[in-house]
């Protein structure tokens, strides 16, 4: 991972200083006091690239592209439209109901997550996976202590299993059909400049493509579908062995499925 420090906001409470050492210990980082320093000032002394920014009651990372920070996103209003009755892309990608068992193998900022485990509930189950530790920390943290919404979508927030891990060593690690389906939503091969809310992200996200071999586990792993979102267009489904499903057409993204029984050669 890149380098990085942890530091705090200006003038921490005690509670907040002790918690951000805590989390410079496990994530291996160096803590360093902010004291008056800017974001640039500390990343030029301690040649750091980000900054894990801890916050009275939430984590942030600081990058070149901005602040990023945890928020449900589109997940509150996808939500509010499903219990609305309306449909939603992907758990219609997915075909997931309750007591699904879901991986998400890229949690990203955790929108998908959160959507998933509204449609499994009490009874289903999504594990979802993070490589980098720092986005990791961020949405887990996010995800167990966030509290401004309604209570059926904080329900769904708790209920998310966050694993700092790459898919493709995690999917190694599980038995044949253990989950129902599994999904990636990995980082385009072409970017949606106009998602601005997302740039934060991107330097800190795993720009590798998936492989040949990620989704031959995956296939193996899931007992209904392997699912894959990606942009509209992209070469990546046919790559794969993805069918691209009909709907959204004027949408800049799709999604692609390979369905149970179908195995890459």
């Amino acid at each position: 991972m890149k380098n990085f420090i942890v530091t705090t906001t200006r003038k921490p409470d005690a509670a907040t200083e002790n918690f951000a050492e805590k989390i410079s210990l496990k994530l291996g980082g160096q803590f360093v006091r902010r004291e008056d320093f800017s974001f640039d000032a500390l990343k030029k002394i301690h040649g750091a690239e980000n900054i894990l920014l801890v916050k009275k009651n939430s984590l942030g990372v600081v990058t070149a592209e901005g602040e990023l920070f945890f928020h449900p996103n589109t997940a509150h209003l996808r939500i509010k439209n499903l219990r609305g009755g309306d449909g939603d892309r992907l758990t219609d990608a997915l075909k997931i109901s309750a007591g699904s068992k879901v991986l998400d193998c890229t949690l990203g900022l955790g929108s998908d997550a959160i959507v998933e485990s509204f449609i499994v509930g009490e009874s289903g189950k999504v594990v979802a996976l993070e490589v980098n530790p720092l986005i990791a920390e961020v949405v887990r943290n996010g995800l167990k202590n966030f509290s401004e919404d309604s209570p059926h979508i904080l329900q769904a927030m708790r209920r998310v299993e966050v694993v700092n891990v790459d898919c493709e060593n995690f999917l190694k690690t599980c038995a044949e059909n253990s989950f129902d389906v599994v999904y990636f939503d990995p980082m385009f091969r072409r970017p949606i400049k106009k998602s601005s809310g997302l740039n934060p992200i991107r330097p800190l996200a795993d720009a590798r493509p998936l492989t040949e071999e990620i989704i031959r586990e995956a296939c193996r792993v899931a007992k209904f579908r392997v699912v894959m979102k990606e942009h509209s267009g992209s070469a990546e489904f046919a790559r794969l062995g993805f069918k691209i499903l009909d709907g959204g057409k004027y949408s800049s993204v799709a999604f692609g499925v390979i369905d149970k029984g179908y195995r890459l050669l």
